[in-house]
């Protein structure tokens, strides 16, 4: 089997999640030139709303120009995968997107969602190297995404912050279920704060690991300075679930969906409702935690420090 750091050509096992709006130019940079994949997600480096494919087709491409001013190390760009029973022109965000990514001559995608033959392909006849995420992790799309060609898969455990697998499983479940699965290096994702989360995941049989929450708690972190220091103040006791595929913080908006959500599990709008106001972008990039949900992963009782990218990097990858 291929190491991942041959795969990804970087010094370490690592990826940085790409989390919506919570990733930057900034942020990737730090996180290629300390030795890992950074990856902008959707709404890198903006704080206002399009829905105009074009427009944030546009607002991609300058933020990849940016990348590439502040580091010449591999990057990556996320990727949302069309429904099943669509095509990849149906859904033009995403076609949008590779567009950009193909102009500017992006070789890592972050390709979430579910395995879909037309997207995969594409981005293969551009040489590019895809790390598939399924958003519910199974044996069937994981073998699935590496018959597609996948290069790289990754597990997710409902440990997870952003969006919860519909399957609530453990990280120690599911990374080495997955790992048995396929014949391609997976990587761990859900729960990973520090050294010994990374650890652990060698240990279940992970190739590397997928971080999202404990970036955001770094300098270079896009997110807002109220944000990291409700983080910081938070335990893993006053995590609510606020919908059934969302968890948040306390704040007084999360408790008044969590509410609704014990009341209803799982038979409720409010995933619906969180995205209507937002999504994370209030909350969590504008310090607005009257209209938005802090989500994060439930290890939140080690995200209790903000620090350099460059010293988190080096602080993970000491295990």
């Amino acid at each position: 089997m291929k190491k991942v750091t041959d795969i990804l050509n970087t010094q370490y096992p690592l990826i940085q999640a790409p989390m919506s709006w919570l990733t930057s130019a900034k942020l990737v940079a730090a996180v290629s030139n300390a030795g890992g994949l950074g990856v902008l997600g959707p709404n890198a480096g903006q704080t206002t709303v399009t829905r105009d494919p074009d427009e944030t087709a546009k607002r991609m491409q300058s933020e990849i120009k940016k990348v590439k001013r502040l580091t010449t190390k591999p990057f990556g760009i996320n990727i949302l995968t069309p429904k099943t029973d669509r095509s990849v022109a149906e859904t033009r965000f995403t076609r949008e997107l590779l567009d950009v990514a193909f102009i500017e001559e992006i070789k890592y995608f972050v390709v979430v969602g579910t395995a879909h033959q037309e997207l995969f392909n594409l981005i293969k006849e551009h040489d590019g190297v895809i790390i598939f995420r399924p958003l519910t992790p199974t044996i069937d799309q994981m073998r699935l995404g590496e018959k597609y060609g996948a290069d790289v898969a990754v597990a997710t455990g409902s440990d997870e912050g952003g969006v919860i697998p519909e399957q609530d499983f453990g990280t120690f479940t599911v990374v080495p279920t997955m790992v048995d699965s396929v014949d391609i290096p997976v990587l761990a994702a859900g729960g990973i704060n520090d050294h010994r989360g990374v650890k652990a995941a060698f240990a279940l049989g992970a190739q590397g690991v997928y971080i999202g929450s404990r970036f955001l708690m770094t300098d270079e972190a896009p997110m807002s300075d109220q944000a990291k220091e409700l983080v910081k103040k938070s335990s893993y006791d006053n995590i609510y679930r606020v919908s059934p595929t969302q968890r948040s913080i306390k704040t007084s908006i999360a408790e008044k969906y969590a509410k609704e959500e014990y009341l209803n599990p799982h038979n409720n709008d409010l995933d619906k409702q969180i995205n209507s106001h937002g999504g994370v972008r209030p909350g969590m990039l504008l310090g607005d935690f009257n209209t938005g949900i802090v989500s994060i992963n439930n290890g939140v009782d080690i995200l209790n420090t903000v620090v350099s990218v460059k010293k988190l990097v080096h602080s993970l990858m000491d295990y």
